[in-house]
């Protein structure tokens, strides 16, 4: 990985106005993605180095100056400021990656110790100015790759910046603050015909999947292998890897994901299209996205691989991460017998992993759905499951702004709180921090469609649908209600025929009411009995139970009066 120190010269002593000035620019930046603790920090150690109390700079000053930690702090013990400091170096290095690229001056904070660095950019070291793009179909003249292949290389290598500009960082997984998470190698693409042209393409390729990779918090993504004699480091178990092949009109590229456990290709795909620069810049974002998604999301393919085999030698906290496997793996048929397990698996996690964002959020789901199915294994009044589920969530997000599963969490406890402009809000807020996060985009397709927006909520679920691989009868039970709620019942039935969700109460809810405004009595029967026979504390308060889904009145009592259809009795 290229560091961002490599266009710095060191000075005995920077201007302090000079630093501050690019401390402001680092802090007010939205590619310098900390956490408010960890912008305190920085100030922090930068104006006591600016101030000449560099010498002041230690875990003990820090912790209880910056963090409230009392006069009592063992830094022997708690390893708070150390986690701290690597996740400031790691979002220095993001920011440096991207935004960044072109500052006067580097801060940084060296290993081994809490106090900055700071050095001036070397001026010859600038990045060049892009060339411009070119946009003329390749067609209506002879081919650039003929006639003028340093034009198209030049072009290639504009493209190239432009990636780079928003490229990711590989960092390096944390000890103390989360478990074991699958790593991700994405290796440059191979060259077969070994042009400079080819090679930029390469590059930028694998740098446009980084950055959509690491979007997705759930995996560490890493753009170059660990040292064969670094032992702090296991290899990683996946690898991306592929090749681009150009021809004088067109580009073919093949990607593949090895699995290196078992030695197997578990995922393959190729992509070709015109070698115009504005269509292959275009086509390159829509290739990283289309492999990211394919693998790195809920349900997919790394997903899959990791809940269908043993990872062999597993590091003793990869337990925490088979919870968040568990989770999904409950959410198909939310089974309440298996909901208290996944629930007891989690909350050990985060005893142990307190700083774990991912877990915190997924607990607050299983709070949620404690919540609407009314479940609670000690006893507790839904209230207090409502209330559990708002606390985990505000700390998972908190913890990782960025996470999915925070911002999913806290979308729906805000929902179930009946806060619902400010749980769309949230929504739509969180489709801008990873767009191909498919999990989020129905949920959020979903809050939006049963709050009475089914004009734009639908489609948002129907494209969930379209680019997730894995399967979740979310989905056809969502686009089910979306036919339903459009009076076309006969697409309703169809739609959830195909959702295998047997033991899933709001599957059978859903379905007792299509198939009772559908006219088909028997379907609607087994659906009622079931109910009734499996979920009667439901069906007791069924009237209760529609109103807190569905936000308009007028929806609610659409839905009542297909489920009286239905054989249910609903009292008025």
């Amino acid at each position: 990985m290229n560091k961002p120190e490599s266009s710095f010269t060191a000075e005995a002593a920077l201007p302090a106005e000079s630093c501050r000035a690019q401390l402001a620019l680092i802090l007010g930046s939205a590619d310098f993605d900390a956490t408010g603790r960890e912008h305190r920090f920085l100030s922090y150690v930068v104006e006591e180095a600016l101030s000449g109390r560099g010498d002041r700079i230690k875990a003990y000053t820090i912790a209880v100056e910056v963090f409230g930690r009392g006069q009592s702090f063992d830094p022997q013990t708690d390893p708070i400021v150390r986690i701290e400091a690597g996740h400031l170096r790691r979002a220095l290095e993001r920011y440096y990656l991207t935004s960044g690229q072109r500052d006067p001056v580097l801060i940084t904070i060296p290993k081994g110790g809490y106090v900055p660095a700071f050095a001036r950019r070397a001026e010859t070291q600038l990045a060049p100015v892009q060339a411009p793009i070119v946009t003329q179909p390749v067609t209506e003249r002879p081919p650039l790759w003929r006639t003028r292949p340093r034009l198209l290389t030049a072009v290639l290598m504009a493209l190239l910046a432009i990636v780079a500009s928003v490229s990711a960082w590989w960092w390096a997984p944390d000890t103390y603050s989360e478990p074991a998470k699958p790593r991700v190698l994405v290796e440059t693409f191979d060259n077969p015909g070994g042009t400079e042209a080819a090679g930029s393409v390469a590059s930028g390729l694998k740098q446009e999947i980084v950055e959509q990779l690491s979007k997705f918090k759930d995996i560490e993504v890493m753009m170059s292998a660990p040292k064969p004699d670094d032992a702090s480091l296991a290899p990683p178990r996946f690898v991306i890897e592929g090749s681009v092949m150009l021809s004088e009109e067109a580009f073919k590229l093949r990607a593949r994901l090895l699995n290196r456990g078992s030695g197997s290709v578990i995922w393959a795909n190729s992509y070709d299209g015109p070698l115009t620069a504005s269509a292959f810049q275009n086509a390159q974002l829509k290739i990283a996205r289309n492999v990211s998604q394919s693998l790195a999301q809920v349900y997919g393919v790394i997903f899959q691989a990791d809940q269908d085999s043993h990872v062999s030698e597993a590091p003793d906290d990869w337990a925490a991460y088979r919870c968040t496997l568990s989770f999904f793996a409950y959410r198909l048929d939310a089974d309440s017998t298996r909901r208290s397990t996944v629930r007891t698996c989690l909350e050990k996690a985060v005893d142990r992993f307190p700083q774990y964002a991912t877990a915190w959020g997924l607990l607050s789901l299983v709070y949620v759905d404690d919540y609407r199915f009314g479940f609670s294994a000690d006893g507790a009044s839904p209230a207090s499951a409502l209330e559990h589920a708002l606390d985990a969530a505000k700390r998972a997000v908190a913890l990782d702004p960025q996470n999915m599963r925070a911002r999913q969490g806290k979308m729906l406890a805000l929902y179930f709180d009946g806060q619902i402009d400010a749980a769309l809000e949230l929504g739509k807020e969180s489709l801008t921090v990873n767009p191909g996060d498919t999990e989020f985009l129905s949920e959020y397709g979903e809050r939006l469609a049963i709050s009475g927006n089914w004009t734009e909520g639908c489609p948002l679920i129907s494209e969930a649908r379209q680019l997730n691989p894995g399967e979740s009868a979310y989905y056809e039970v969502d686009l089910a209600l979306c036919s339903y709620f459009g009076a076309d019942y006969k697409q309703a039935v169809i739609w959830l025929e195909k959702a295998a969700s047997p033991t899933h109460p709001i599957y059978h809810l859903v379905a007792a009411a299509i198939y009772g405004e559908a006219g088909k009595a028997e379907e609607a029967r087994r659906s009622s009995v079931w109910l009734q026979q499996n979920s009667p504390g439901l069906v007791k308060n069924l009237r209760r139970q529609v109103s807190m889904r569905f936000h308009r009145a007028q929806d609610a009592e659409a839905i009542l009066g297909s489920l009286r259809k239905a054989g249910l009795v609903i009292p008025d």
